[in-house]
């Protein structure tokens, strides 16, 4: 009896000890709570891929109205449309993603290289702008390459810049499809290979280098054996990132007339709804299998050790007197134009009097530009504008924009809290396998594609027992889950520099947890804490993906372009990509200048 009682004892100071460090709750309770909101809707998309919808081909297939069934893995795999439902977007969607990932690496990786080891000119202006692709909503790039290289002859569309007034027709495999597509996604994501591979170039020991040249080893084998070895998990980071995030890409390949598994779910889910909700889960396979390939990289990458206690003066590449100008003017146009000339180009798009119309550019009359798209006060008596008004006076933009930064706020104090308190408890436990296991299913959501994790989401909340379509609720929770990975990986990466006795002395001095966090913690790594509230507040101001199943098209901004694009309504569409840019390029300005937090912060110099 006294063995029991004491075993009884031991095990409940075991539980009070446990509950008494705040970092264990916040695992637990964060663990819970990602585990249930990433894996019920997981179930929910599963149970609907063998669930009977009424009117949809599984009813016509198998004769019910209701109840279960395989019915739609046999039509979608054996029938004779499994090529175009299936394994033509699915290979599609492959290409597309280890294009994009080429691309990002190559052109970011390079541009990286150019800025931390040569001479290069214009470093910090370059590098500020660089980043403003990603910064800009994901289908910004898409519109400008079809307002720039679209003409009628060649895609049956207005024409663009270059058919308009040079005459010049891009052939159909430059205009629409593969290639398009994966340079835009490319030129989008390449600021993640710049603000990775750039930061491990900024702080390599250049004594390596240095010592393998002394050797007088070729220039080619320094690259491939040193180089290249010690930004490989940068490289690894950035197609993980790039692939799982290009998969999921609606806009792009949907602007640009590509058919992969995100465009073909949207075009299925009304009258095939059990076979696209396959789609959405091979979707998320592919993000699972990233996540697998992400430990296992962990597990087995070479630990190579890129900073020292005496590292030398790193050595810059000369570029010569005139290359340093060369090289940086040919970034300054490539940047102007991926940059500077969307904003331009949306802005200009709003003053013709028909898409694709740039007659006042080599006529020089000025009057053939128009101010109606955004001063009309009615909506009856102004032909073309389908019972619009104006931009100014336009409710639906304007409650949209409004509804837009109220998800966008929700969202970045959600996911911001949430994903600080998450890496500081993983950081506090770090050799936890429980820590783990939360770190990574926090992360998850982020590698699944967008577009599955937003049908998902509205399979289990738009049913019959829960619905919350097109609610600010249903996108909050969304948002959240899909943008807890920006605040917990910011904020691990910030608490893992953080040596434990900072904290320690304050709980030797009896300093409340409370305290601790408010007066030591998050004033110490304010900078990587902010990046973590305001990624997600930027990233749910221009997604589409995610949120388009979830609410219908004018309840936010990205939804309401994609309804006024549909209209043909170009210059409302043009309107809202310039607010949105503007919105984002004036946020991201603002935290840089009270906050001093950058994205590419301290590679640019």
């Amino acid at each position: 009896m006294t063995a029991k009682k004491n075993k009884s004892a031991v095990f409940r100071n075991s539980v009070r000890t446990y509950f008494s460090k705040p970092e264990n709750v916040i695992l637990l309770i964060f663990g819970i709570l990602c585990t249930l909101a990433t894996i019920m809707p997981i179930v929910a998309i599963v149970r609907d891929t063998f669930k009977i919808h009424p009117g949809t081909i599984d009813q016509h297939l198998t004769g019910r109205t209701s109840g279960y069934s395989v019915a739609n893995y046999i039509d979608l795999f054996t029938s004779r449309l499994a090529m175009t439902n299936l394994w033509k977007p699915l290979v599609n969607t492959l290409f597309l993603s280890v294009l994009s990932c080429a691309i990002s690496i190559l052109y970011g990786g390079f541009f990286a290289f150019l800025v931390t080891r040569t001479n290069m000119r214009f470093k910090k202006y370059l590098s500020s702008i660089f980043i403003f692709p990603y910064i800009m909503p994901q289908w910004t790039l898409a519109v400008v390459w079809q307002n720039l290289f679209n003409s009628n002859a060649v895609v049956g569309t207005a024409d663009g810049l270059l058919a308009n007034m040079f005459h010049i027709y891009m052939p159909k495999w430059w205009c629409v499809g593969l290639f398009p597509s994966a340079m835009v996604l490319g030129l989008h994501y390449s600021a993640f290979a710049y603000i990775m591979i750039g930061g491990i170039f900024k702080n390599m020991d250049a004594n390596l280098e240095e010592a393998a040249t002394i050797l007088d080893t070729p220039k080619w084998k320094i690259i491939t054996r040193i180089t290249l070895p010690m930004i490989r998990p940068a490289i690894l980071s950035t197609i993980l990132l790039v692939f799982g995030s290009a998969m999921g890409s609606y806009p792009v390949p949907h602007y640009l007339n590509f058919t992969t598994l995100s465009t073909k779910y949207i075009t299925m889910n009304s009258k095939y709804t059990g076979e696209a909700s396959i789609l959405a889960i091979i979707m998320m396979i592919f993000g699972l299998l990233i996540l697998g390939l992400n430990q296992i990289s962990l597990r087995s990458r070479k630990n190579y050790t890129t900073v020292t206690g005496k590292s030398g003066q790193l050595s810059k590449i000369n570029l010569g007197k005139a290359g340093k100008y060369i090289v940086a003017i040919i970034f300054v146009l490539s940047t102007f134009f991926t940059s500077i000339f969307p904003i331009l180009l949306f802005a200009l798009e709003t003053f013709l009097p028909n898409p694709g119309d740039y007659s006042f550019l080599y006529t020089g009359d000025m009057s053939n530009l128009t101010d109606k798209w955004w001063i009309t006060k009615e909506n009856i008596t102004e032909n073309g504008m389908y019972g619009q008004q104006g931009i100014l006076y336009n409710p639906t933009i304007w409650h949209a924009f409004k509804g837009t930064l109220i998800l966008a706020f929700a969202c970045a104090i959600l996911a911001g809290t949430i994903g600080t308190l998450i890496g500081y408890a993983v950081a506090k436990n770090r050799r936890s396998k429980w820590a783990n296991y939360v770190n990574n299913i926090a992360f998850l959501p982020y590698l699944m594609p967008s577009i599955a994790v937003g049908a998902a989401f509205f399979i289990l909340f738009s049913n019959e027992h829960i619905n919350l379509f097109n609610t600010y609720t249903l996108l909050i929770i969304a948002g959240v889950i899909k943008y807890i990975p920006f605040a917990s990986r910011a904020s691990l990466n910030s608490m893992l520099q953080l040596s434990g006795e900072i904290e320690e002395a304050a709980v030797i001095q009896d300093i409340p947890w409370i305290k601790r966090m408010t007066r030591i913690i998050i004033p110490i790594q304010k900078s990587s804490i902010i990046s973590g509230f305001t990624l997600p507040f930027m990233t749910c101001l221009r997604e589409l993906s995610l949120f388009l199943l979830l609410c219908t098209q004018g309840f936010i901004l990205s939804t309401t372009l994609d309804y006024f694009d549909e209209m043909g309504l170009y210059a409302f569409s043009s309107a809202i990509n310039l607010i949105m840019v503007i919105t984002l390029l004036v946020t991201n300005a603002l935290v840089n200048i009270l906050t001093g937090a950058s994205l590419d912060n301290g590679i640019g110099g």
